[in-house]
């Protein structure tokens, strides 16, 4: 169906949704992408990049555009909670072949994707209505206007209106977790991306070039706090390593819930999820901008391959189904080490840590 008249709407613009509107746009598609926020309203946040995501950002022709940002991450250090070591992982060699790891600030990766996707958001327009016809969806919008397209794409997150609309699922559960985000500037020089481990709870920073920190940290439970820089400050003050550093130098930190989507389908009709619509995890193994821009080349690929819109739909899924359950099972295996005494868990990091935490990413250093 490459290059066909398909009238497309991509719901979402944030990593997913530009992600698939550039994938489409190389396979002769013209889409609309619609943002129900305003421009630049978006967290001073990083993103961790592994060598699957760039991978994907390459078939999409954005490597060239990638590659000033950021910084390349050679080397993962796991510490205890005092700044001991515990194992280290060789970033090179677990993604030789497929793509380096980066580490750049989320707004940068934004602008590399917003170009890609030819630049044109239709910003504030909220879905409010979806309904299936044949061979199209009628789609509304708060602002009173409305559309018909040959197919929707929600990509509008973990809180999908597209997929209640849709009748695809509901609300996220919580993952248990409370996340922290920060950039900082002026902290202590990190080289690697190096992640402290406690008893529930863990602080990671890994460097963004140019003198700035991406800094992450989680704890489990569901509450988020009033003020998460001192909660932060509170939780991780003891800790050795970088910690200290990174507390002093930290101005503005961003707190959520993790959340997780598990679905028994991604489309119905011609509507279909990408990324955290579809699949959203905890973020432990940094793979949710990954999982979306894989996404987004599989779909475009199906689509251009396929004969009609059904077939294409079906094929993606089939695709993306056993990488994002992967994704999903080995996060849960490492969140479950969160609840292992340091006591006994330390010793046995020590000694197979490496080979334990790069084997979490196997599956995804083969092709997609």
């Amino acid at each position: 169906m490459g290059g066909s008249p398909l009238r497309v709407l991509v719901v979402g613009a944030g990593i997913a949704g530009l992600a698939v509107a550039r994938a489409l746009r190389l396979a002769g598609f013209r889409p609309d992408v619609t943002e129900r926020q305003p421009p630049d309203e978006r967290a001073d946040t990083g993103v961790y990049l592994p060598g699957n995501a760039v991978r994907a950002m390459r078939r999409l022709g954005l490597d060239g555009p990638l590659r000033p940002l950021g910084q390349v991450v050679h080397r993962q250090r796991f510490l205890d909670a005092a700044g001991s070591p515990l194992c280290e992982v060789n970033l090179d060699a677990l993604w030789a072949g497929v793509g380096e790891c980066r580490a750049l600030p989320r707004a940068e990766l934004h602008r590399v994707l917003l170009t890609g996707a030819g630049g044109a958001v239709r910003h504030g327009a909220e879905v409010n209505a979806v309904e299936p016809l044949p061979g199209r969806v009628a789609v509304g919008f708060t602002d009173g206007t409305s559309g018909e397209y040959d197919l929707v794409i929600g990509a509008d997150g973990p809180r999908s209106s597209v997929r209640t609309l849709a009748a695809l699922g509901g609300p996220p559960r919580p993952a248990g977790q409370v996340v922290y985000r920060a950039v900082v500037r002026g902290g202590p020089r990190v080289a690697d991306w190096t992640a402290l481990l406690g008893r529930r709870a863990g602080f990671l920073v890994a460097p963004l070039g140019v003198g700035r920190l991406h800094c992450y940290a989680d704890e489990a439970g569901t509450d988020l706090p009033t003020d998460p820089l001192a909660r932060l400050r509170e939780l991780f003050g003891s800790y050795g390593g970088p910690v200290p550093a990174v507390l002093a130098a930290l101005e503005t930190v961003h707190a959520e819930r993790t959340e997780e989507v598990e679905l028994g389908r991604w489309f119905r009709g011609r509507v279909v999820l990408v990324g955290d619509a579809a699949h959203a995890t905890a973020p432990t193994l940094a793979q949710g901008a990954a999982m979306a821009l894989e996404d987004a080349v599989v779909l475009a690929e199906s689509l251009k391959a396929a004969g009609s819109v059904d077939a294409a739909l079906l094929a993606y899924e089939s695709r993306r189904r056993p990488r994002t359950r992967w994704v999903r099972d080995r996060t849960r295996d490492r969140n479950r080490t969160r609840d292992v005494p340091p006591a006994l868990r330390d010793p046995l990091l020590r000694g197979r840590g490496g080979r334990i935490f790069g084997e979490h990413y196997r599956l995804l250093t083969g092709p997609l």
